[in-house]
């Protein structure tokens, strides 16, 4: 009887689950399938207030380079007459005005520079010494600052210094005392981002040398 010869053997049947299964370990896809969590309210507070201090920022911004552009291009004349005072034209008064021209120009960078002197008709002893001028300031308050220093000598500079209102042309304004050979004598002076002046009122109150140069303002300072 001959035998048979076996022939190669069949590889077994793999069993294959009945659901479908995946060929890697992760599903592809799944990062986009998996929903977004809601944006944390901590987040949308911080979102919130850095977009109010953007839009603050912008108008601060905004309101600086609006009053900048506002108030550069400054004229400063001198009245022959204003808020009832008179134009000295006396050798020693044009001699003063230079004098205080060329020291207000000494310590702050001016364009243009303007001096007088003013005699009050109604009394004597109450001359008004006016001295300023006119260039691009970015920093009025601190250039007022500056101005006021100039007004020193042995007795002392000015004292008491202290922001009074400005009137219609806005800007910064500041008044004091300083000591003089009668006693102490009130300062005021003015700066906007176009000019900058000071002015003496022997025998004068404070209240009534930051009213007289508001009108004096007025009259001496115009904008293009």
């Amino acid at each position: 009887m001959s035998e048979s010869t076996a022939g190669p053997s069949e590889p077994k049947p793999v069993d294959v689950a009945d659901e479908p299964f995946a060929l890697s370990g992760s599903e592809a896809g799944d990062d986009d399938a998996k929903p977004q969590g809601p944006v944390s309210r901590t987040r949308l507070i911080v979102l919130g207030v850095l977009l109010v201090l953007g839009l603050a920022g912008a108008a601060v911004i905004g309101w600086t380079a609006w009053r900048i552009t506002s108030q550069k291009d400054a004229t400063l004349t001198v009245p022959p007459q204003v808020a009832g005072l008179k134009l000295d034209e006396s050798a020693n008064a044009q001699t003063t005005a230079e004098y205080l021209t060329n020291a207000i120009a000494a310590d702050v960078d001016l364009d243009e520079t303007v001096g007088a002197v003013y005699t009050d008709p109604a009394a004597a002893n109450r001359s008004v010494l006016f001295f300023g001028g006119t260039t691009l300031i970015w920093t009025p308050g601190s250039d007022l600052d500056t101005a006021f220093e100039l007004i020193s000598d042995e007795e002392g500079a000015v004292t008491g210094l202290h922001e009074v209102p400005t009137g219609d042309l806005g800007g910064t304004m500041k008044c004091g005392t300083t000591a003089s050979g009668d006693g102490n004598m009130a300062v005021c002076g003015w700066a906007d981002h176009g000019s900058l002046a000071l002015a003496m009122f022997p025998n004068r109150s404070e209240a009534d040398s930051a009213a007289l140069l508001r009108e004096i303002r007025a009259e001496a300072q115009t904008r293009e």
